[in-house]
């Protein structure tokens, strides 16, 4: 089950991206999906003593639930148990094979007496060899981001019976990845839009020298290797996973009855895939994939953007479910909306270092942004019309220079949203969306129309209509980040149709004097608990779970 900081670098930020594409209406697909395959899903089937199908289709089914109370607005969320997938990993792996990028060869793999299986990445765990890291897993280090061979790591142990494993020798096919170098370092050296921590650490890979990898493994859970002599073998989760966004696309499509339009995406050189993760997955976005797309020599079009955050903690450690450290996303929407996590966690996405949760920060911002500068400026704007306007939006007349120059600023705060979500940086173009409401305070307060009213009607009237296009301007700004209030806004703003459909120019569009609204209701709630009556909170709904 994914945590705070999984959901904050991948699907979280992939979902404010789409959400804004789409309002300026481009044409996006969203796809992703469970990983079934990889040894973590084996070992914890292992220990619970039932088969790995049984316990993804578990996982997968409590997953799609999540992510749509989490208002991630996937095209399609797959899994790769799924048979488009099965199928386009073969045939695309035949491909590469029929290029001359994969052979085999015979090799030592540990292997566990006690349990009596060969153990691949997550079955075996020990002590980095570049970093010394003590619980490097057999794919990759956590700690230094390095992918590792099983066999590399030092003093290793199985992770089910904790013995000291043999090595055995036995046959697999392997990619070629040292052939791809070149083409690998011209792409990512040629590649403007990767961010530095993506590009210098995939660099650095490079430099050090790119060795095969092992495409089949030992174990029976996964897909059947499609090679000649393979059939005892099944494929290795890094090579598959990966291809999962192309196969995810072509299902999607599939089930539109639009069998070729997947091309459009991945052959278009107009068209743009854009991936999110956390920075632990980096070569397998920047090396891997591809790698294994230039190797079916297809034309593939290969990632254009591979954001990538650094990491979140909790109070100041690594998320850990055996140490009940952090929160977990199922947990998360038992305390509290989804849109108030999707804006605490937005607010301090760990863009350029590692950054901290803690409650007192979740507090802060949930009481100071949303509920008394983003809820309280809406809800006084509209209460105010409702109650002297007969909720009509009022004509203007005569604006004077600050009614026009808060006008030309919200305008400008709304452009800089938009290019700073265009470069990839949420959290700058979040603290612009809540500048709008900060703007809007402060123009009221300015203008004080609870007092003119009584003096001067046209004046109050003319501070309310400057002040309606800023609650509008924010509907639609605030959808890519927190679309269950935008949609929200949109309903009581009396606009037709959804948020979700509209069109990110309807931000400057202004809303026309007379147009009548729906009684103003609040927002937010503020959260009165305490850190420790928040976390407490947390272990009750923990309890409940089981």
């Amino acid at each position: 089950m994914p945590h705070l900081g999984n959901i904050v670098g991948s699907i979280l930020s992939a979902d404010v991206v789409a959400r804004y594409y789409r309002l300026k209406g481009d044409r996006v697909v969203f796809v992703s999906g469970s990983d079934e395959h990889g040894t973590p899903i084996e070992v914890e089937a292992v220990r619970l003593g039932i088969s790995p199908k049984k316990l993804t289709d578990q996982y997968h089914e409590k997953v799609v639930d999540l992510l749509k109370k989490w208002d991630i607005s996937f095209d399609n969320y797959t899994r790769t148990e799924n048979p488009v997938h099965k199928e386009f990993v073969q045939n695309h792996l035949l491909k590469i094979q029929k290029n001359g990028y994969i052979f085999t060869q015979e090799t030592e793999l540990l292997y566990c007496p006690k349990c009596k299986r060969y153990l691949p990445d997550r079955f075996v765990e020990g002590k980095c060899p570049h970093c010394n890291y003590e619980g490097a897993r057999g794919d990759q280090c956590e700690e230094c981001g390095r992918l590792l061979e099983p066999t590399k790591l030092v003093e290793p142990r199985c992770t089910i019976c904790q013995s000291s494993p043999d090595t055995k020798k036995t046959t697999h096919w392997y990619f070629d990845l040292p052939s791809l170098a070149q083409q690998l370092y011209e792409y990512i050296e040629n590649n403007e839009q990767l961010p530095d921590n993506a590009r210098n650490f995939s660099l650095n890979l490079l430099k050090e020298g790119l060795k095969p990898r092992a495409v089949t493994r030992d174990n029976k859970w996964g897909i059947p290797a499609p090679f000649p002599g393979s059939e005892d073998k099944t494929i290795y989760v890094w090579v598959e996973a990966v291809l999962g966004y192309v196969s995810a696309t072509i299902e999607y499509f599939q089930k539109r009855g639009e069998k070729e339009r997947w091309k459009e995406y991945w052959f278009d050189k107009d068209a743009k895939t854009l991936y999110f993760i956390g920075k632990d997955n980096i070569p397998f976005h920047t090396i891997i994939l591809p790698a294994l797309l230039l190797a079916a020599k297809e034309g593939n079009n290969l990632p254009w953007n591979v954001n990538s955050t650094e990491f979140l903690q909790f109070e100041g450690e690594k998320f850990s479910k055996s140490r009940r450290i952090g929160v977990w996303i199922d947990e998360a929407l038992q305390l509290f909306p989804a849109d108030y996590w999707r804006y605490v966690l937005l607010s301090i996405r760990p863009e350029t270092k590692d950054t901290n949760f803690t409650w007192k920060s979740f507090v802060e911002r949930v009481n100071s942004d949303l509920n008394d500068t983003l809820g309280n400026f809406v809800h006084r704007t509209l209460s105010f019309i409702n109650q002297h306007f007969d909720s009509s939006v009022p004509k203007p007349s005569k604006l004077d220079e600050y009614d026009k120059r808060v006008l030309r600023l919200a305008m400008k705060r709304t452009e800089k949203i938009a290019q700073n979500l265009e470069e990839f940086k949420l959290q700058a173009s979040l603290r612009a969306a809540m500048g709008l409401s900060r703007l809007g305070n402060k123009y009221l307060n300015k203008k004080e129309p609870w007092n003119t009213i009584k003096t001067n009607t046209q004046a109050s009237a003319n501070a309310l209509y400057v002040a309606m296009q800023i609650v509008k301007a924010l509907a639609i700004t605030l959808e890519p980040f927190t679309p269950a209030t935008a949609e929200k806004f949109w309903s009581l703003l009396n606009l037709s149709g959804s948020v979700h459909k509209q069109r990110w120019s309807e931000a400057t569009t202004p809303i026309e004097p007379g147009h009548k609204m729906s009684k103003a209701e609040p927002l937010f709630h503020k959260v009165l608990a305490t850190e420790k009556e928040l976390q407490a909170l947390l272990e009750e709904a923990r309890s409940k779970a089981g």
